[in-house]
């Protein structure tokens, strides 16, 4: 037997590629995001627990039924963000919400604290036994509408350890809504996001919600990542995937399956159910490799 990881990568130490297969029961994922309304403390509380958990819901369901392999939750409505920590009472909705949804739904769960408090993230993820948490910034400096951000692999990855935690990290690269400082050199966030960050998976976004990376960068960041497996992070829909996920292992999709392509619209699953079409027929064209990491969904490799 060789000395490769579970995705085909040379293993690094401390830290190894997300296993797809493993986690999501197939080597492309689709991973669909339940956008919570806003939650306590945020500018556009409500007030009313019950709906953002019964919203939640629903949108989880809808999201299950149509077919996702993953489910990710976003505290997306509670904008404007904090840059980093977010109030205890955030993070204590989304524990209840994320463990009530898991409970809800087979398909494996993870967390996206907004705008970068991975910390928070990782927590409620372990508590919980979600599976995998977003960072929109591990490594870099980004300059965002919070202000500049700073990524904190170091404290994240000892963080992780302290807790005994296997919760994958799928790290955003160049994240959207944001501009790195200095000249972006994508190879070479990758590269870092990785190799000193020790990110688990890339993820590759366009520059706003619901704006795709091109097909180039795609490319770029996927040779870059030497097997790493590489998310499509925003703007995938049903008339792009088939070309976008030649270029990367899975994808991250919200606007365009809610109602009329709407972000402030309810999930719609007869849209989750044509993307998902609209994936399998691109998979179908996509070369297999020995190694298991573009395999078709479904299907299972073995490397040896």
């Amino acid at each position: 037997m060789d000395n490769e990881g579970p995705t085909g990568t040379q293993g690094r130490l401390g830290s190894s590629a997300v296993d797809l297969f493993q986690t999501f029961q197939t080597h492309n994922p689709v991973i669909g995001v339940v956008h919570l309304l806003p939650l306590p403390t945020s500018a556009r509380w409500g007030g009313n627990l019950t709906a953002v958990i019964e919203r939640a819901e629903q949108e989880a369901t809808a999201l299950a039924a149509g077919g996702v392999d993953g489910i990710i939750v976003e505290n997306f409505f509670d904008a404007p963000f904090p840059k980093q920590r977010v109030d205890p009472a955030v993070v204590s909705a989304m524990t209840l919400i994320v463990d009530r949804l898991q409970n809800l739904v087979v398909a494996p769960v993870g967390i996206n604290v907004l705008r970068n408090d991975a910390h928070s993230a990782l927590a409620i993820a372990s508590c919980v036994g979600a599976k995998f948490i977003r960072v929109n910034v591990l490594t870099g400096v980004m300059a965002t509408d919070q202000g500049l951000i700073e990524g904190n692999a170091h404290e994240l990855l000892r963080y992780r350890r302290e807790l005994g935690s296997d919760v994958a990290i799928l790290a955003d690269v160049l994240v959207k809504h944001a501009r790195p400082l200095g000249t972006p050199n994508l190879t070479t966030a990758v590269t870092d996001t990785i190799e000193r960050g020790l990110a688990d998976g890339i993820i590759l976004s366009g520059w706003a919600t619901g704006s795709p990376p091109n097909l180039e960068d795609l490319e770029l960041a996927t040779n870059a990542a030497k097997g790493t497996p590489v998310f499509i992070g925003s703007g995938a829909d049903e008339d792009n995937i088939g070309q976008l996920i030649q270029a990367a292992n899975g994808v991250i999709v919200a606007s365009s399956l809610k109602r009329h392509g709407n972000i402030n619209e309810a999930i719609d699953p007869i849209r989750v159910s044509a993307f998902i079409e609209a994936m399998a027929e691109g998979l179908k064209a996509k070369p297999t490799k020995s190694t298991g990491v573009d395999a078709p969904a479904g299907t299972k490799s073995v490397v040896c």
